[in-house]
């Protein structure tokens, strides 16, 4: 059970409204309650915003692919320079997560969004008129470190509105916001990038590139403000002892879903009666949102919070779970990032060998081992090459593309299948087709296996997502997400890191390594327990 065990009395204005009884236990009052603020226009603007967010992410985390042949040559940066910018983002995302998770379930899902959305905003719009490479990769660090909060806690926010019918159903809908994402991006980029745009003066330097990084920024901005006029997570707000506040929120859904007056909720109050595990419950009457950083003792008492709540995650009944996620998370994400961002690679490898070798067929092995000796004797210029052909961003928009069915499919079929088999599908797909990348011989049969891998590895991950709503409770939910996308993002740094290493020296090591990833996630996720049938905890 969470932190702050609550029991709640509901008192009706009408017993008999919608059919439903207001007199059973703890989580079936508060979940009926939500259910009969109905399904409407309030559910389909928050999956809008929250989609937007889930969107923004794909374009933020995957920005710095089309940023990094136009900035090489303006920075004048070395193979190793290059590495250190692609780094520098993901390496903010391992130190985020935890830090936007542990603030979420202390300060409130709401107010940590909108802060970290601003703070990506921010940082990008600042990164974008950047003129030293040491500042560039600075301020992409903290896009990756604020970018990473929005991410992790987009989910648990949305969720914890839903009632349990439609929970797991709206949560699906999230992969669509992502494929829009993958999709988007080329699209931007193919617009900006290639424009012959420049302002240069004597200390200063603004190109079209500089003009795309601006542009992926502002949806941050837009969408922390739009966030400022939806309100807290109910479900947090109880677990924080405000039910008052709660059930103002309710009393809005509802007004906002039946256009009705909110003094016709049917629910008169919810009152909480005990609250006895929380460490701020246990010495203050105070809710823990009220704590102020600032002073010394709250601050203490809300890191001692945080402390506790962490080590609940450590041990029974949650550490099961807990170890489960972050395996799955590890595996997962280490080969989806890894792959999808030496992808475009690959298809260069494969356009150079076959300029060089007209109508011959070679494994991508084989290419790497003719193509780059190749280019390091040719004499390429060292920071400023060609630019992005139109094939890479044309590549990438149909790899985008390619996931649509799997958007949908997920949504529509999610009650009938279940999640958890999603979740293993997908998975144990993909590992297949990581195999597979061996044995391809073209630039086409290349784009044939990228679009199935990014279609399954990218349903996998918003399922994670999915299923982790329903695994922990309120007070533990965004801090478990953030923790398993912690190890996520970790081993996707140190993935990146190995396969920059060995696609040159053993290929087929890495092939290998990360199939083997996939394939491990999924049998993991055969210990998941059927998920979104029940009330959230």
């Amino acid at each position: 059970m969470p932190n702050g065990d609550i029991e709640m009395e509901v008192f009706l204005l009408n017993d008999n409204y919608c059919g439903l009884d207001f007199t059973e236990g703890q989580g079936e009052d508060f979940e009926r309650a939500l259910e009969s603020t109905g399904f409407g226009r309030f559910h389909f603007s928050l999956l809008a915003v929250c989609g937007l967010i889930y969107l923004n992410t794909a374009v933020g985390i995957t920005i710095i692919s089309f940023v990094l042949p136009s900035a090489t040559c303006d920075f004048q940066m070395s193979s190793s320079d290059k590495g250190w910018l692609t780094a520098a983002p993901m390496f903010g995302m391992v130190i985020g997560s935890y830090f936007w998770g542990c603030l979420a379930d202390t300060k409130g899902r709401k107010t940590v969004l909108i802060g970290a959305l601003i703070m990506d905003g921010i940082c990008g719009l600042l990164s974008s008129i950047s003129q030293v490479y040491w500042l560039f990769m600075f301020l992409r660090f903290l896009n990756g470190f604020a970018i990473t909060g929005a991410m992790g806690i987009c989910f648990p926010y949305l969720g914890e509105f839903q009632p349990g019918k439609y929970r797991e159903t709206i949560l699906c809908w999230m992969e669509l916001f992502w494929t829009m994402g993958v999709i988007v991006l080329p699209g931007i980029a193919w617009i900006i990038i290639p424009m012959e745009f420049e302002y240069v003066t004597d200390n200063f330097k603004f190109a079209s590139w500089n003009l795309f990084v601006a542009a992926c920024a502002i949806p941050s901005l837009l969408i922390g403000m739009w966030l400022i006029f939806f309100p807290e997570s109910p479900k947090f707000l109880l677990e924080c002892g405000e039910a008052d506040a709660a059930l103002d929120v309710l009393r809005d859904m509802y007004s906002s879903n039946y256009n009705d007056d909110g003094a016709n909720f049917p629910v008169r109050s919810l009152r909480e009666k005990v609250r006895t595990m929380s460490v701020v419950s246990q010495q203050s009457t105070r809710s823990i949102r009220s704590l102020r950083i600032r002073k010394p003792k709250e601050l203490k008492l809300l890191l001692r919070e945080i402390w506790e709540q962490t080590k609940a995650l450590c041990k029974p009944p949650h550490l099961r779970y807990t170890v489960i996620t972050c395996a799955i998370q590890f595996g997962l994400t280490t080969s989806y990032y890894t792959l999808m961002i030496w992808f475009p690679e690959l298809f260069y490898r494969f356009e150079e060998f076959e300029n060089f070798y007209p109508n011959k067929k070679a494994t991508v092995c084989e290419v790497s081992s003719v193509v780059v000796p190749r280019n390091f004797t040719a004499g390429h210029g060292e920071f400023c090459g060609d630019p992005i052909a139109d094939s890479v961003f044309l590549h990438t928009l149909i790899i985008g593309l390619a996931c649509i069915p799997t958007s949908f499919w997920l949504p529509l079929c999610v009650h009938r299948l279940g999640a958890k088999f999603f979740l293993v599908f997908s998975l144990l797909v993909a590992g297949s087709v990581t195999i597979g990348l061996y044995f391809v011989n073209s630039t086409n049969s290349n784009l044939a296996l990228s679009c199935i891998f990014e279609a399954l590895t990218s349903l996998g991950i918003s399922t994670v997502y999915c299923v982790m709503v329903d695994l922990f409770p309120t007070n533990l939910r965004v801090m478990a997400a953030a923790l398993s996308l912690t190890f996520g993002r970790g081993g996707a740094l140190v993935g990146n890191l190995l396969f920059g290493f060995l696609i040159d020296l053993n290929c087929v090591i890495p092939i290998v390594l990360f199939a083997a990833m996939l394939f491990g996630s999924g049998l993991l996720c055969l210990l998941l327990p059927n998920t979104g049938s029940g009330a959230l905890d």
